[in-house]
């Protein structure tokens, strides 16, 4: 089984929980995966991931899928499309074939990402954190 390195594990955020499932290495996989939590694969997957929590894809990951998600950190390979409710981050030595859609994405130096990128969500959330400037109103002496 393999086990999981401490620092790759960082980026994955506190209030996701412990790491629910694991498709380790060695293990291929072929169908429809959702789940809750954190799912991390370090195997070959083939097929759809929905979920709207976090999917963590190891260094020796080799995934070809259509990827629905809170959040996914990748280490690995992923060939597919990406959609992304939170954010996407690629970290060395990643490899990414297909689209990403998502309000945040990350690309370490040395990762290879071919496809295009959509950053919807973006201006909303900039939006809200902005409070709207109050109507000026005029003054009578």
């Amino acid at each position: 089984m393999a086990m999981l390195k401490r620092d790759e594990f960082t980026s994955v955020p506190a209030t996701s929980g412990d790491l629910n499932a694991l498709l380790g290495r060695g293990s291929e996989f072929e169908g429809k995966l959702t789940f809750e939590g954190t799912v991390r694969i370090d195997g070959k997957f083939t097929g759809t991931i929905v979920t709207n929590d976090v999917l963590v894809i190891g260094e020796g990951a080799k995934v070809n899928a259509e990827i629905t998600c809170g959040t996914v950190i990748v280490h690995g390979e992923i060939n597919g499309n990406v959609k992304a409710k939170s954010a996407v981050e690629l970290h060395h030595p990643a490899r990414m074939r297909g689209n990403v859609e998502t309000p945040s994405l990350m690309v370490e130096k040395g990762v290879i990402f071919e496809g295009q990128t959509k950053m919807e969500g973006v201006e909303k959330a900039a939006a809200k954190s902005t409070p709207s400037p109050s109507p000026v109103q005029a003054i009578k002496p």
